[in-house]
């Protein structure tokens, strides 16, 4: 059984990681969101999150992993706009 210190770390981390790998694998970063979510309401619904402290550290993750997806798709349309001939 983990402890409510690890769990905190990974939720801390976790879902801000899911977010920019579904928005790699996506290449829309509304589908990564809403992707992560979807995994993280599965893990609520399966009884593994059960403390608001969780709930705050996954949406605050959520939050910057959303912000730093947004930035690398408008980063990445930039340079494909800057190059048209590859």
């Amino acid at each position: 059984m983990e402890s409510l210190a690890t769990k905190f770390v990974l939720a801390l981390f976790v879902p801000g990681l899911l977010v920019v790998f579904f928005t790699r694998v996506t290449f829309h970063h509304a589908v990564g969101l809403l992707l992560t979510i979807a995994l993280i309401a599965a893990s609520v619904y399966a009884g593994y999150t059960h403390n608001w402290i969780l709930y705050a550290a996954d949406a605050l993750s959520l939050t910057v992993g959303f912000w730093f997806a947004k930035r690398m798709v408008e980063r990445s349309h930039r340079i494909g706009d800057e190059n048209p001939d590859e």
